[in-house]
């Protein structure tokens, strides 16, 4: 009679069980989720920054265009809240436009943008905008006693306040409330 033996080989085979690969694949599906959600983070967060940082700059442009013709105006028309047209002393840049437009700029506030025209407020020169994405925007006027101005003959400063207003697709949307300097219209002879 034939005896045989059934050889049991115990050297461990070569892979992993059904149970580690759900523990490893569980593990790094969490690690994963960890990287990705500090990217996009850290991507809003320069985005941000980069939106702040333009918004900035398109404020100080603006703020130095309208100071520059403030403080040399020596006469002020005031169209609404949003908008007024100063008259300048010549020589200016404005000098080459067409009567009634001469040496005088308006600055007005209108969709979402601050912007200034060469000319009245009816003139149609072409806007160079100054200041985007503003949600709200007036202007203020005061006579030399530091009293809210009644007419534009006492208008001896003026003051802007504007809300600027930065979003995008996956950004929480910022408001910032900016109360600019006031300006002083030093060639204007007040009442």
């Amino acid at each position: 009679m034939t005896i045989s033996t059934i050889r049991t080989d115990r050297r461990p085979t070569a892979g992993f069980s059904l149970t580690e690969l759900i523990i490893g694949s569980s593990l790094s599906v969490v690690v994963l989720a960890g990287v990705l959600s500090a990217f996009v983070m850290l991507g809003r967060s320069g985005m941000r920054a980069a939106n702040y940082s333009t918004a900035e700059a398109e404020i100080r442009r603006a703020i130095e265009t309208f100071s520059q013709d403030v403080r040399m105006a020596n006469g002020i028309e005031w169209t609404s809240d949003t908008s007024i047209t100063l008259s300048l002393a010549s020589p200016n840049a404005y000098d080459s436009l067409a009567s009634p437009h001469t040496n005088r700029v308006t600055y007005a506030y209108g969709a979402g943008l601050f912007y200034q025209q060469p000319g009245a407020s009816t003139s149609t020169a072409t806007r160079n905008v100054l200041a985007r994405n503003i949600s709200s925007f007036s202007f203020s006027r005061y006579n030399r006693l530091d009293s809210p101005a009644a007419n534009n003959a006492e208008t001896k400063r003026v003051q802007f306040t504007m809300n600027v207003r930065q979003s995008g697709a996956t950004l929480v949307a910022t408001n910032t409330t900016l109360v600019l300097g006031t300006y002083i219209l030093r060639n204007k002879v007040a009442n």
